[in-house]
């Protein structure tokens, strides 16, 4: 499990959440979803922040997004768990990471 450090100094009520609903990410200083990439409908406050929220500990990879970290290779490899309600993706256990049920 990959632990996230917060930045006490960031200020959590000037986030700017996506756009898009059903997504779950913030928009960064170049007025796109750190997420989904797709560029936010409002319009940004001139003091939007500019620091990213979160850290990825030990990683040396601070400034880069979770799909970032994951290299393009186990992305497309990967399996989603068969429970269509669960985000979760099937581990080399043979067990969903989320839920625990096994692969079908």
């Amino acid at each position: 499990m990959t632990e996230i450090i917060f930045d006490e100094n960031i200020d959590w009520d000037k986030r700017i959440l996506c756009s898009d609903e059903s997504c779950i990410g913030t928009i960064g200083a170049d007025g796109k979803c750190k997420e989904c990439g797709k560029t936010y409908e409002g319009e940004l406050p001139e003091d939007h922040e500019t620091a990213d929220v979160l850290e990825v500990a030990g990683s040396g990879k601070e400034n880069e997004s979770p799909t970032e970290l994951a290299s393009d290779d186990d992305w497309d490899s990967r399996v989603l768990c068969s429970d269509g309600a669960c985000i979760g993706v099937i581990g080399a256990d043979g067990k969903c990471k989320e839920c625990g049920k096994p692969v079908k």
